[in-house]
């Protein structure tokens, strides 16, 4: 017959021993647990810190905000451009307003001739065939007078006569033929010629002044100033007129 140690017996021995055996078998599950593998392991797919991101292809509208400013009459072609997106893309206004004659085309090419001068801000959006929300940007379209005419003096009353100069400017990229010619109406419908000038107005020419008078008879006179710039070659017409309120001559010649 067995016999074990009376210290075996004891409950305070038994509870000890038990716990021991429990941390031991705690201890070979973790070892052997796949779950619980070294950090190395658990990481091995993570991407580095310094790991330079995925290129999403991020369509842009790559063009300058301001476009190139043009004139009435001419003719105007420019075409959007892109960074990233599809090949096929697809733009249109979306908001604004384009200079009256000009048209967007659905590939990105804005044409025509402009026939108002004017400052001109709208913004357009494009979108490829893949995407289904439009990138979009604001833009500003100048179209500057081609042949402007301000005054320098103001037609007015000198003595007998009647007097004053104009300033004439030529915006394009064409020589001007140009006609000047000022008349003072009577009171009566009779046209009185007080200027006239015929004379070439060189491309990209500024503040040119041109001068008129003459001695009128007393009376009420409304001047009338007409400027007309032509380019033969490409059958253009340019006319810019200017008026007064009526001027009066109290001395005679």
């Amino acid at each position: 017959m067995l016999s074990f140690p009376t210290k075996l017996l004891r409950p305070a021995y038994l509870f000890s021993l038990l716990c021991s055996f429990a941390a031991v078998s705690a201890t070979l599950m973790c070892q052997t647990n796949p779950a619980n593998s070294t950090p190395a392991a658990q990481h091995a797919n993570t991407p580095s810190a310094g790991a330079e991101p995925l290129n999403d292809n991020s369509l842009v509208i790559k063009n300058d905000s301001a476009l190139p400013a043009t004139y009435p009459h001419s003719r105007y072609s420019f075409q959007f451009n892109t960074q990233g997106g599809g090949s096929v893309l697809h733009w249109r206004q979306q908001s604004g307003v384009l200079p009256p004659g000009l048209k967007l085309e659905d590939n990105g090419v804005l044409h025509g001739e402009p026939t108002r001068a004017g400052e001109y801000r709208f913004a357009i959006s494009v979108t490829d065939n893949g995407r289904i929300r439009a990138v979009q940007k604001e833009f500003v379209l100048r179209v500057v007078e081609a042949l402007t005419v301000i005054w320098k003096a103001f037609a007015h009353v000198n003595g007998s006569r009647i007097e004053g100069s104009v300033e004439v400017s030529n915006t394009t990229v064409d020589d001007i033929d140009l006609t000047f010619v000022v008349y003072a109406i009577a009171e009566d419908g009779r046209a009185t010629a007080i200027g006239y000038q015929h004379l070439p107005l060189p491309h990209t020419t500024t503040g040119m002044e041109l001068p008129f008078g003459e001695s009128l008879p007393s009376g009420a006179y409304i001047v009338h100033v007409d400027v007309v710039g032509e380019v033969a070659s490409k059958n253009r017409i340019y006319r810019q007129p200017l008026q007064t309120a009526p001027l009066r001559v109290t001395v005679g010649p």
